[in-house]
C-alpha cells in the first residue's frame, strides 16, 4: 500500500505540473489531427482497392491514430525527466524515503491520464468527420485502455533511456529511431492483407500493432474480446518489463551521483 500511495502522490505532482501548462495537451494533438484529417482525406479511396474490408478509411484509421498518439507523446516522457535531472529535482527525491518504483510509476500513470484525455478528443473529432465505432462505449473504453497501456510502456522505455543517456539530443535520436519504424511496421495505415508478407510477420511482434489490432477489434461491430484480452496481456507484460528497466536505470543513476 505504501508503494501505491507514493505512486499516487507522484502522479498528482506531475498532473499539477500539467495543469500549469494545459496547452501542452492541445499542442501535442496537432500532429495526430493532421494524420486523421489529411491522411484520411488523401487516402479515402483506399477502400476501393480489392481486398480492403470496410466502407470508410477514416473509420479504419481512427483507432490507429489514437494508438499512434499514445505512443508518440509518451515516448517523449524522458525529456521531462532529463529536465528534472538538470534542475536537481531528482537528486532531492533521492534523499527522500519514496520508493524508486514510485518515482517512475508516477510519471507513467500521468502519461496514461494524458493518453485518455487526448484519445477522447481524437474519437470525438473522428465522429464529427464521419467515423463510427460500432462496438459502442465499451469498445471505445477498451481502445483507450490498450492505448494507455502502450503509452505507459513507451513512457517507461523513454524514462529508462533518459536515465542512461541524460542528454536530450541522444534521447531524441533514440526515440525517433524506435517509434517511426514501429509505426510503419504495423497495420496503423493499411490492413494486413494488403501489406508485404515480411511486414505482416514483423507486425506480429510489434507492440504498436498489438494495440492497433486490439483497438480495432474492440470497436468493431462484432468485438473479439479474446483477441483484445490477449493483446492487452502482451502489452501489460511488456509494460512490466519496461518499468523494471526504468527502475534498474534509476538505481544505476543513483549509484553514479
Amino acid at each position: 500500500m505504501t508503494l501505491v500511495r507514493q505512486t499516487l502522490y507522484m502522479t498528482v505532482r506531475h498532473l499539477r505540473e500539467l495543469s500549469r501548462q494545459p496547452w501542452f495537451v492541445g499542442v501535442t494533438l496537432v500532429q495526430p489531427v493532421i494524420w486523421l484529417l489529411l491522411f484520411g482525406a488523401l487516402f479515402k479511396r483506399i477502400v476501393d482497392i480489392p481486398g480492403f474490408h470496410g466502407h470508410s478509411y477514416i473509420a479504419f484509421l481512427a483507432p490507429g491514430v489514437v494508438v499512434m498518439t499514445a505512443m508518440f507523446n509518451s515516448a517523449w516522457s524522458g525529456m521531462a525527466l532529463i529536465e528534472d535531472l538538470n534542475r536537481g529535482v531528482t537528486a532531492r527525491f533521492l534523499v527522500s524515503p519514496v520508493a524508486r518504483q514510485a518515482l517512475i510509476a508516477g510519471r507513467l500513470v500521468k502519461e496514461a491520464v494524458v493518453v485518455v484525455i487526448q484519445s477522447l478528443i481524437i474519437v470525438v473529432l473522428a465522429l464529427i468527420v464521419g467515423a463510427s465505432f460500432p462496438g459502442g462505449p465499451g469498445g471505445v473504453a477498451a481502445l483507450f485502455a490498450v492505448s494507455a497501456l502502450l503509452g505507459a510502456t513507451f513512457g517507461g522505455l523513454s524514462n529508462g533511456f533518459a536515465l542512461i543517456m541524460r542528454q536530450e539530443e541522444a534521447l531524441i535520436g533514440a526515440v525517433q529511431f524506435i517509434v517511426l519504424p514501429l509505426t510503419f511496421l504495423s497495420s496503423t495505415f493499411l490492413q494486413p492483407n494488403l501489406m508485404p508478407s515480411w511486414i505482416r510477420h514483423v507486425a506480429d511482434f510489434n507492440p504498436v500493432n498489438w494495440a492497433v489490432v486490439a483497438g480495432r477489434a474492440a470497436t468493431s461491430a462484432s468485438p473479439d474480446w479474446g483477441l483484445v484480452a490477449s493483446r492487452a496481456g502482451f502489452l501489460a507484460l511488456l509494460l512490466a518489463l519496461c518499468l523494471a528497466f526504468a527502475t534498474r536505470a534509476f538505481q544505476s543513476y543513483q549509484r553514479s551521483v
